[in-house]
């Protein structure tokens, strides 16, 4: 399959996709926030890179994009016909190093939650409710690790 764009405005819309403060993870700090949870943004003494920190809970929080971050079985994941070997291997090594990330976490005594995008956007997202009541259920709860996906994934 053909890209309907060019190289260069391909590349150009590629480079403009922000890594921090994106919508998913906003939407996420506010309904936590709504929720009464006080957390940190990407606080730096943290064994790994994490979106949201919440040390009361000792809850680290990754919001993936489901492309960027091979989400398996997921509506919103399509690898493209383009350059796809490229892109199967910059989906691989996300995903080791998005695996290497929890477990450094988990060592640190930390509990891993990571929210896929499907659950905030596309045909299956969960309601504010939904999510609200999921992400209140992780905190309070003893789970180590776990995810929050769209409810048909």
């Amino acid at each position: 399959m053909a890209d309907v764009h060019s190289i260069e405005t391909r590349s150009r819309n590629m480079r403009a996709i922000g890594s921090r403060n994106t919508k998913p993870e906003l939407y996420v700090r506010s309904l936590l926030h709504k929720s009464g949870f006080r957390f940190r943004i990407e606080p730096d003494y943290l064994p790994s890179k994490v979106d949201i920190y919440l040390p009361k809970y000792r809850v680290a929080v990754f919001v993936h994009g489901c492309f960027w971050h091979g989400h398996n079985d997921c509506h919103l994941f399509r690898l493209p016909g383009t350059r796809t070997e490229f892109w199967r291997e910059k989906i691989a090594s996300n995903t080791v190093r998005d695996e290497r990330q929890s477990e450094r976490l988990l060592e640190d005594g930390l509990r891993v939650l990571t929210v896929w995008e499907c659950a905030l956007k596309g045909k299956f997202r969960l309601t504010e409710e939904q999510l609200a009541d999921a992400l209140n259920a992780f905190m309070l709860g003893t789970e180590e690790s776990s995810g929050i996906r769209g409810s048909a994934t």
